[in-house]
């Protein structure tokens, strides 16, 4: 059985094309993908999570504001009973550019499990993810 993940890009970012090649990406590692595109709210994300039963929230965004739009997130799943989810970000998360470290270290401060700096293979985060989740795909 295949471990459902929800991705997708957060606010108001509209990077379809790096969205669509993760899509492949975890798909084609073996996971069951529900991509809920871009422009999604934190509530799609979460929405999204509790109606597949997901096992993690990947989000995805390049503008900048990801700092912005992923603060609440976690609380958001503890409010919707899914507390637990894993939850990812990647790509240009904050605006200009700043070192990785203190970045990293503000996603994991609000509650993301793993954080990711513009530049990152999906390969490294499927393998992440697979070892969060202690599956093979």
């Amino acid at each position: 059985m295949k471990v459902t993940i929800v991705l997708g890009v957060i606010g108001s970012d509209v990077h379809a094309i790096g969205n669509r090649i993760l899509d492949y990406a975890f798909t084609q590692a073996g996971f069951k993908v529900v991509n809920i595109g871009v422009l999604a709210s934190q509530a799609e994300f979460v929405q999204a999570a509790v109606e597949t039963d997901a096992r993690a929230i990947l989000v995805s965004s390049l503008y900048g504001h990801g700092e912005l739009d992923c603060r609440g997130l976690r609380e958001a799943c503890i409010e919707a009973g899914i507390g637990d989810i894993l939850l990812y970000a990647g790509g240009n998360l904050v605006v200009g550019k700043q070192d990785w470290a203190p970045v990293q270290k503000k996603f994991l401060d609000m509650g993301f499990d793993r954080a990711y700096p513009p530049g990152t293979m999906p390969d490294e985060a499927i393998r992440d993810l697979r070892e969060d989740l202690g599956v093979d795909s």
